[in-house]
């Protein structure tokens, strides 16, 4: 068993209201001079990119702006060959969570070469530093501002992958709430099931100690601090997401929310995710949906599955959302979690079960096989699941039957 845990984050994170004014004295600070933006389409349109580009006027500047949802592998190397003898001294990941990871594999290969999927499997791959890195999140959910992962698409197995590697931790992370201010409903509330999913499965993931003690993992399991980030931030998104969903503009929860999402961001960074992120992998292959809607649509259901395992945390994560105990007996107020997180997605309007994104019964072996091969994941999950539990579960997740 261990007997250790460790902590790490971004170098620096910049938090707040206007806070993006902050950029140009940032780089002036890491003596940047030749930046790559990269960012997408839907950023440039929303003019969020220009406000970015105004603020670095006085440094050489370059936008890739082709990202696009849950980015290939592949991508990548287009990104670097649009940087290629450009000297790039600094990455700005400008976005959502696929901008932030596009840019965090980006820094990586300008400066180590190779392919993405070189660096994938068994964590810290990378031989050393990468060009310094910093995120801009223009939405409260992936908290990669704050997270050694980077997500990308393994297109020729059909699956999503993530490369973990302390490297990869952003220099510097600037978050600014006003930037989450156009943000339309639904990616609100996709988003912020992922923040929520994060925050839960960090506080209730395998505890550090139930390790051995000769392994370096990137996801080292819950641990006190994870813990104490975990929980202010299930409290955080419970308390706000549905009144940023409904009230684009209130800035208060919009603040809140990207708050919770960072905190949720520097927890799973350090415990890890489980199995319901698992799960978001092969389904994600299956059906191209938002990895916050599909993992979001797991949650409860996984946490359902985890509760006779992990009780006191889920009761305390019952309390967070307001469940009143009177009555329950222990087991069912545990599980009342799971249903208090299943209700929450009915009201932002997020589906509930799988048929509703297009998984059908023929799909489920597939999904179980492929999700116990995501074994970083799946071992970090506090209760062992077989494939019979896996089936199983889905099976639930189809027909919308949580426990």
């Amino acid at each position: 068993m261990k007997s250790n845990w460790e902590f790490f984050t971004s170098g620096r994170i910049v938090f707040g209201t206007g806070s993006l004014r902050k950029l140009a004295p940032a780089l002036r600070e890491m003596n940047a001079k030749n930046v790559l933006v990269v960012t997408d389409p839907g950023i440039v349109r929303a003019g969020l990119a220009e406000k970015a580009l105004e603020l670095m006027e006085p440094f050489d500047v370059i936008v890739y702006d082709r990202v696009i949802p849950e980015p290939p592998a592949d991508s990548v190397l287009d990104c670097c060959r649009f940087a290629a003898g450009r000297n790039i001294d600094a990455v700005i990941g400008f976005g959502g969570g696929s901008s932030i990871d596009m840019a965090k594999m980006a820094a990586a290969l300008l400066k180590y070469g190779g392919h993405p999927l070189d660096y994938f499997g068994g964590g810290n791959r990378i031989p050393g530093p990468i060009t310094p890195v910093i995120a801009i999140p223009t939405t409260a959910g992936t908290g990669s501002e704050a997270t050694s992962v980077a997500v990308l698409t393994d297109t020729a197995n059909n699956v999503k992958i993530g490369i973990s590697d302390r490297h990869l931790v952003p220099a510097l992370s600037i978050v600014d709430p006003e930037l989450t201010l156009g943000l339309p409903p639904y990616v609100t509330a996709c988003t912020g099931m992922d923040a929520l999913a994060h925050a839960i499965e960090a506080y209730t993931a395998k505890p550090y100690n139930d390790y051995p003690p000769d392994e370096d993992l990137i996801f080292q399991g819950s641990a006190p601090i994870s813990d104490a980030l975990a929980l202010r931030a299930i409290e955080l998104i419970a308390d706000n997401l549905a009144a940023a969903v409904r009230f684009g503009g209130n800035l208060e929860a919009r603040s809140r929310m990207m708050l919770g999402s960072t905190l949720a961001g520097m927890a799973f960074a350090n415990a890890g995710t489980a199995l319901a992120h698992a799960f978001g992998y092969p389904i994600g292959g299956l059906v191209k949906r938002p990895h916050g809607e599909i993992t979001g649509l797991m949650l409860p259901y996984v946490m359902a599955y985890n509760a006779s395992v992990q009780p006191e945390k889920m009761r305390t994560v019952a309390r967070l959302f307001g469940v009143n105990p009177a009555g329950l007996s222990g087991k069912e107020f545990a599980l009342s979690a799971a249903r208090a997180v299943f209700r929450l997605l009915a009201e932002i309007g997020l589906p509930t079960r799988l048929g509703q994104i297009g998984i059908e019964a023929k799909h489920i072996p597939e999904i179980a096989e492929k999700t116990l091969g995501i074994g970083r994941l799946v071992r970090n999950n506090p209760r062992t699941p077989n494939r019979e539990d896996l089936e199983k579960l889905l099976n639930q997740a189809l027909r919308g039957e949580l426990a």
